[in-house]
């Protein structure tokens, strides 16, 4: 695993980057749960840590997990559908993942990660790419439907950004239903 890591980490497929190449992953064999986000945002290029920024507090608040917990290698894995930051629109923004990048590295780390119990799918790149066409119409769907994919170890989530407080207030079942019953998954795992 380590090795595989040690690879990722050196990776230069998109030399291009406005920030240039800064893999970010975390994970070990012993993990259990996997968080498969978006991509890394400017605060996490420059700091290395994945989700260290708002997103990541909210994202922490959901499951109800300190930080010690939460980056804790050994019990969660973190791995985001584009290693890198990719940059930014021009009108504000992250670019998306670059296409590459899951291609090249997921398949590689998910056959090392094999204790995984659970995969939180945060976003839509992540939902679409893992859940296919499973996946309903819009990710509110999807994500309101989250026990129809727990049989498979996915449970989809809405990006825990700023933009998602509209998703929140418009549906009551997330904060109601989804969130409760996560904490309580995730507990039992870990």
């Amino acid at each position: 695993m380590q090795k595989l890591l040690d690879n990722i980490r050196a990776c230069t497929l998109c030399k291009d980057l406005p920030l240039g190449p800064r893999p970010i992953i975390r994970a070990q064999k012993s993990a259990k749960i996997l968080i498969i986000g978006q991509a890394p945002g400017t605060k996490v290029h420059e700091s290395g840590i994945p989700w260290n920024d708002a997103s990541g507090e909210r994202l922490r608040d959901w499951l109800h997990l300190d930080k010690d917990i939460f980056y804790d290698e050994s019990r969660i894995a973190i791995m985001p559908m584009g290693l890198c930051y990719p940059g930014r629109v021009e009108k504000g923004g992250d670019l998306p993942p670059r296409p590459e990048c899951a291609p090249a590295w997921h398949d590689k780390v998910l056959k090392e990660l094999d204790n995984i119990k659970l995969t939180l799918l945060v976003g839509s790149y992540a939902q679409n790419h893992y859940l296919g066409k499973s996946k309903k119409k819009t990710m509110t769907e999807t994500v309101k439907n989250w026990s129809d994919y727990l049989e498979k170890g996915y449970l989809p989530l809405p990006h825990p950004s700023w933009r998602v407080t509209n998703l929140i207030k418009k549906n009551p079942w997330f904060e109601a239903e989804l969130v409760p019953n996560l904490r309580k998954i995730v507990k039992d795992l870990l």
